[in-house]
C-alpha cells in the first residue's frame, strides 16, 4: 500500500484538523459522536409546522437551536436557517482546529460549502408575504437568503478566508463533493487550508410534501426513532433531517508544525454518474461502484486495504440493495470481511449535509477505533447481507475507511480516509 497519494501530479498530504456539526443529535460534533456511539436516534415528530394532513410527520429536526453564539440577532434574522447552520459549524470547526486566519495566510485559506436545496424556508415565507401583502413587502434579503452559495460566501466574509471559494450542489452528494474538491485544491497547491462541507434546512412544508409525494419518505409516524432502518426488510423509506457538517482541511506539514490535533488524513476522492434516472439509482449500482473505484485509484490503494465503509444507506428498498451490489462489485469477497454500516439510521438523511456529517463521523471512527452501528436492524434484508454492524457500536482497529454519498440525478461521490499515527 502506498504511503502517499499517487493519483495525479501533486503529493501534498491533506488532513482533517477541525470538525463542526449541527444535527438532530446535538449542536456540536462531540454531541453528535456521543449519540451515535450510544446508538441513539435523532428522529422525532415534526414541530416546525402542522403535519396533520401529511403522510409523513417525522424528521430529524434541530432541537434547541440558537444562532446567537455565532451571529447577532439582526444578522441571524436576515439568514436562512441553512446559512446559520453553515456559519455555526464553520466557526466550531475552525476553533476546533486551532487554525488562526490572519493577514499572513488569509489568501491561502478557502471555503467550499454547498447545500442540496438551499433557502427553501425563505422562499416559502417570502412567497406568502408577496401573495398576502404585495411585492413591495418582500424582504430585500430574499435572494441572498435562498441561493445555495451564500453559506460559503458568508463563512468567507465572517472568518476572513480569501482563498478559493465555491459552492457545489449535487443533491445528497453535496457535502462529500465539497470536501473532495477542497481536498483537491490543497493537493494541487491552490490553497493551504480549506473550510468545507454542506448545510441543509429542508424540514419545510413544501419539501416534506414534495418528498412525500415522491414516495421516498418513511411513514412510520408511530415509531419515529425506529423509522430510519437501512438494510432492514421492513424499511419503508428515508427520514429527512437537517443540519450541517464542516471540516477544516490543511496540509499535514502545516498541521504537524503547529501541533494540531489530526482526526484523519484524506487520501482519496472519486466521482461518477449513473446517467440513468432523475431519482432512482442504476439497478446494479455501477455508478456507485465507479465512484468507489475512482476513489481507490486516487488513494493509490487496493480494495483489500479498506477496513470499513460508511455507506450511503438511506433506508430505501432500492437504494440499499443497489449500494450493497456496488460494494460487492468493488470489494469482492473482502466485502464480507469489513463493517459496512449506515449512520443515517441515527442522524436521518441530511440531504446536502449528509456526506460531510458522515465524513466527520468516519474520521472520528478512525481516530477512536470504533465502527458505528446501523440501528433498528431487526430483520435483515437477505439481499443486504454484509456486516452492517447491527444495533451496537463495535471496537475495531480501523486504518482506512471509505464514505459513500449518492444523490438524485445520479451523482456519486466517495471519500477515502486514513488514520494518522505520528
Amino acid at each position: 500500500m502506498s504511503e502517499t497519494n499517487t493519483y495525479g501530479t501533486d503529493s501534498r498530504r491533506v488532513v482533517i484538523t477541525g470538525v463542526g456539526a449541527v444535527s438532530a443529535l446535538g449542536n456540536t460534533a462531540s454531541s453528535l459522536w456521543d449519540a451515535c456511539l450510544a446508538g441513539r436516534s435523532g428522529v422525532s415528530h415534526i414541530t416546525k409546522f402542522d403535519t396533520s394532513n401529511y403522510t409523513t410527520r417525522i424528521a430529524g429536526e434541530i432541537k434547541d437551536w440558537t444562532a446567537e453564539p455565532y451571529l447577532d440577532k439582526k444578522e441571524a434574522r436576515r439568514m436562512d436557517k441553512y446559512i446559520q447552520y453553515a456559519v455555526a459549524s464553520a466557526y466550531m470547526a475552525v476553533k476546533d482546529s486551532g487554525l488562526v486566519i490572519d493577514d499572513s495566510n488569509t489568501d491561502r485559506v478557502g471555503v467550499v460549502i454547498g447545500s442540496g436545496i438551499g433557502g427553501l424556508s425563505t422562499i416559502e415565507e417570502q412567497h406568502k408575504v408577496m401573495l398576502e401583502k404585495g411585492p413591495g413587502r418582500v424582504s430585500p434579503f430574499l435572494i441572498p437568503g435562498i441561493i445555495s452559495d451564500m453559506g460559503a460566501g458568508l463563512v468567507s466574509i465572517m472568518l476572513g478566508a480569501r482563498g478559493p471559494n465555491s459552492c457545489i450542489v449535487t443533491a445528497c452528494a453535496t457535502g462529500a463533493n465539497c470536501i473532495g474538491d477542497a481536498y483537491e485544491l490543497i493537493r494541487r497547491g491552490a490553497a493551504d487550508a480549506m473550510i468545507a462541507g454542506g448545510a441543509e434546512a429542508s424540514i419545510t412544508p413544501l419539501a416534506v410534501a414534495g418528498f412525500s409525494q415522491a414516495r421516498a419518505l418513511s411513514q412510520r409516524n408511530d415509531d419515529p426513532e425506529g423509522a430510519s432502518r437501512p438494510y432492514d426488510i421492513d424499511r419503508d423509506g428515508f427520514v429527512m433531517a437537517e443540519g450541517s457538517g464542516i471540516v477544516v482541511l490543511e496540509t499535514l506539514e502545516a498541521a504537524t508544525a503547529r501541533g494540531a490535533k489530526i482526526y484523519a488524513e484524506v487520501i482519496g476522492y472519486g466521482m461518477a454518474a449513473d446517467a440513468y434516472h432523475i431519482t432512482s439509482p442504476e439497478p446494479n449500482g455501477q455508478g456507485a461502484a465507479r465512484a468507489m473505484r475512482a476513489a481507490l485509484k486516487s488513494a493509490g490503494i487496493n480494495a483489500e486495504d479498506v477496513d470499513y465503509v460508511n455507506a450511503h444507506g438511506t433506508s430505501t428498498e432500492v437504494g440499499d440493495k443497489c449500494e450493497t451490489k456496488a460494494v460487492k462489485s468493488v470489494f469482492g469477497e473482502h466485502a464480507y470481511k469489513i463493517p459496512v454500516s449506515s449512520t443515517k439510521s441515527m442522524t436521518g438523511h441530511l440531504i446536502g449535509a449528509a456526506g460531510s456529517v458522515e465524513c466527520i463521523l468516519t474520521a472520528m471512527m478512525l481516530h477512536e477505533g470504533v465502527a458505528l452501528p446501523t440501528i433498528n436492524m431487526r430483520n435483515a434484508d437477505p439481499e443486504c447481507d454484509l456486516d452492517c454492524v447491527p444495533n451496537y457500536a463495535r471496537k475495531v482497529d480501523l486504518q482506512i475507511a471509505m464514505s459513500n454519498s449518492f444523490g438524485f440525478g445520479g451523482h456519486n461521490a466517495t471519500l477515502v480516509l486514513k488514520k494518522v499515527i505520528l
